[in-house]
């Protein structure tokens, strides 16, 4: 099988720091994850200046009363990412960072040049940028926190759009949502968001609850819109990552902070190093586990099938030509002789030789 995409989600919990945002693409790198993603905005594109916080933004503490306050805070600059892009070329892992605006979209494609975007759940319903991310020409991942089913549909519809219009045998329809939907219902268009964009089922709350993951609900994203699925999660610990891949997941995106003490919107719902570490290793264990639907048997089973099965056996000695009978015949190990499923078909015939007591019966 396909191994899982693991994108080790820094975000923000650098608190505006390019020192520790370096360090956190040193530990994703240890960690083995495929990506570690940061956030790109510009915090007056993203949010006006009275915009409340989240509960859970005001329980993290940090700067300010509104979110304005907190993102400016955390607010990198554009030299700052073309650090930290060849920061994950020196360590070896791949860059990601999810746009909030068109323009940092823009600039991640045509500076940066990544080969894959990722928005994240509070952009499905922003079909400017979701335009701009089809346009782009880079597959997109997509995240439906938040999201009803119908909410996901619209927009895929306008990445169809977007994707449809990079064919040359695509006329430029006017934007619209019924041109949207249109796209959506249109099968060549449909096939193409098929083989460009991947959506992740996603809680959106931090911490989110156990009960609140539903991660049954990865079955239902696949099997309404055709396409591959994973799992961006925000529950404690490792546990719903590994069994999210056990259900078919393709990709795991888990925050991780260096410090979960930090303060911060993201520190409490993340994974400090170490756990990173386990939850990579768990899920490249759960890989090897799942194996074959054909059902094979592992080499070492077969090497075990002598010592642990059981043959027919003499319980007693048996002349030739004695009938065996539940007295005389009988099922012990090992499994070198005559199956015991041929128990029944024996009994009453005569033995073709002498057996001692405890010895393999081999009459077939």
């Amino acid at each position: 099988m396909a191994r899982t995409l693991i994108i080790a989600e820094a975000g923000v919990n650098h608190n505006g720091s390019l020192a520790r945002a370096r360090e956190m693409v040193t530990a994703a790198a240890r960690a083995g994850a495929n990506y570690v993603k940061f956030q790109i905005f510009r915090t007056a594109a993203l949010v006006t200046r009275t915009a409340a916080k989240a509960d859970y933004q005001t329980r993290a503490g940090g700067v300010g009363p509104t979110q304005y306050d907190m993102l400016q805070a955390l607010e990198l600059a554009p030299d700052d990412f073309r650090a930290l892009q060849a920061a994950c070329r020196e360590a070896g892992i791949g860059f990601l960072a999810s746009p909030f605006d068109e323009e940092s979209l823009a600039f991640l494609v045509r500076e940066l040049q990544v080969d894959l975007l990722k928005l994240g759940s509070g952009e499905l319903t922003n079909p400017l940028l979701l335009l701009a991310a089809a346009r782009s020409g880079r597959p997109v991942i997509l995240s439906t926190g938040m999201a009803t089913l119908g909410e996901i549909e619209e927009a895929l519809g306008v990445l169809a759009f977007g994707l449809s219009e990079m064919d040359p045998a695509h006329g430029r329809a006017a934007l619209s949502p019924a041109a949207f939907q249109a796209a959506w219902l249109d099968r060549a268009a449909r096939q193409r968001v098929a083989e460009r964009v991947r959506l992740l089922h996603c809680t959106t709350e931090y911490p989110a609850r156990f009960s609140d993951a539903n991660l049954r609900a990865m079955a239902t994203l696949r099997a309404a819109f055709g396409l591959e699925v994973g799992f961006s999660d925000h529950t404690p610990g490792i546990a719903l990552p590994l069994a999210a891949v056990a259900l078919g997941a393709t990709i795991i995106e888990k925050h991780f902070t260096l410090d979960r003490n930090l303060p911060g919107p993201d520190h409490r719902a993340s994974l400090e190093p170490a756990e990173l570490r386990a939850m990579v290793e768990g899920i490249r264990a759960v890989e090897a586990g799942l194996g074959d639907p054909t059902r094979p048997l592992a080499p070492a089973e077969m090497r075990n099938r002598a010592a642990a099965r059981k043959s027919l056996v003499a319980l007693r000695p048996i002349a030739a030509g004695e009938v065996f009978t539940p007295d005389n015949l009988g099922i012990k190990r090992p499994g070198t002789g005559l199956s015991p499923m041929r128990y029944f078909a024996l009994l009453g015939r005569p033995a073709r030789r002498a057996y001692a007591a405890d010895e393999l019966v081999e009459d077939a």
